[in-house]
């Protein structure tokens, strides 16, 4: 499948709501000239912002549908002429999805599973999920679910038969700043002069909105099917994030709760073997392997045992570093 571009594209991306969401939309709107682009999301008063922001109407490319990824229906109706679709619809939050098993189920695995029937059945050309390191040997019904979703896709094209719809996924690490994430809850608790730290050895990768955004565009336009993208993104531990936001703050050592990892995985020591490497990421190679070597020549094998881990990764944020991506804190 040969390169392809936003440009003239009616693209539609669930979730459209969220802090990607909104990203995405900014980026397509301002770099790539979409035909059309659809805000599919389920909750009405998000869509009424963000509608301030993105207008829709006679002269704008923005649509707005309120749907839930649940409601297979409703999603024949959205993918109606839609060329690419962008899968961010979820529910994330780790604590939540352990509490509400089903409801994360019910979104994470089987949404996922009526965007892919309603994607063939729609001829949507590509189709690419954002997924998370909590995927990898996950420990959490979170990162169960969304590990169940990449194997959906990934295995698309089985469902798809002789059709032309292509899927993929790209999966990374905590986005700096986006809502759950503990840097807002860190700026918040600095004002009372403590911060709440789990463990001080966690350690986390780190991307921010824009650069996921950047990078999810790419996987879009260079993607054959079936690969999952991981960016070489940088890490730094828990500790040295708080010190960085609050030097002068005490901080409380808490304990790891349920469902966290001390450290997290982007590539596995199993997936490495079947994946390549790039000079800005890795693309883990779907099953026809024999074709997939052939689309991603210009990659390198890994060296055996290989894993790509928040603790052992040699890109590590400095504090200097870290206050540039988070940009102006009061």
């Amino acid at each position: 499948m040969s390169k392809t571009s936003l440009i003239g594209k009616s693209i539609l991306v669930t979730g459209g709501t969220g802090s990607f969401g909104k990203k995405f939309v900014e980026s397509v709107l301002a770099k790539h000239d979409p035909k059309k682009l659809i805000v599919f999301s389920r909750d009405e008063l998000k869509q009424h912002d963000m509608r301030q922001q993105f207008p829709d109407g006679p002269t704008s490319p923005v649509r707005y549908f309120i749907g839930d990824v649940r409601d297979k229906d409703r999603l024949y109706r959205a993918f109606h002429g839609v060329d690419i679709v962008v899968h961010a619809a979820a529910l994330k939050q780790v604590p939540a999805c352990e509490y509400n098993p089903f409801e994360a189920v019910q979104t994470n695995i089987i949404g996922s599973k009526n965007v892919i029937d309603a994607a063939i059945d729609c001829g949507v050309k590509r189709v690419l999920a954002i997924s998370t390191d909590k995927a990898v040997n996950p420990v959490n019904l979170y990162g169960a679910t969304k590990l169940c979703a990449e194997k959906l896709f990934v295995d698309g094209h089985a469902y798809a038969g002789h059709r032309e719809t292509r899927f993929s996924c790209a999966r990374y690490g905590n986005v700096v700043g986006s809502r759950g994430s503990v840097i807002p809850i860190f700026l918040e608790q600095r004002s009372k002069g403590k911060l709440t730290v789990t463990d001080p050895k966690m350690t986390r990768f780190w991307i921010t909105l824009e650069q996921g955004v950047r990078f999810v565009i790419q996987c879009i336009e260079q993607m054959h099917g079936g690969e999952i993208f991981i960016p070489k993104i940088p890490s730094m531990s828990m500790m040295e994030l708080a010190k960085a936001l609050a030097p002068d703050c005490r901080v409380e050592i808490i304990g790891i709760r349920p469902g966290e990892k001390l450290h997290e995985v982007l590539v596995s020591e199993e997936e490495s073997r079947f994946a390549v490497e790039l000079d800005d990421r890795f693309v883990l190679l779907p099953i026809d392997r024999e074709q997939a070597l052939k689309n991603w020549s210009n990659g390198k094998p890994l060296p055996s045992g290989f894993r790509y881990t928040s603790d052992e990764n040699a890109q590590q944020l400095t504090a200097a570093e870290l206050m540039k991506l988070i940009g102006p804190v009061a």
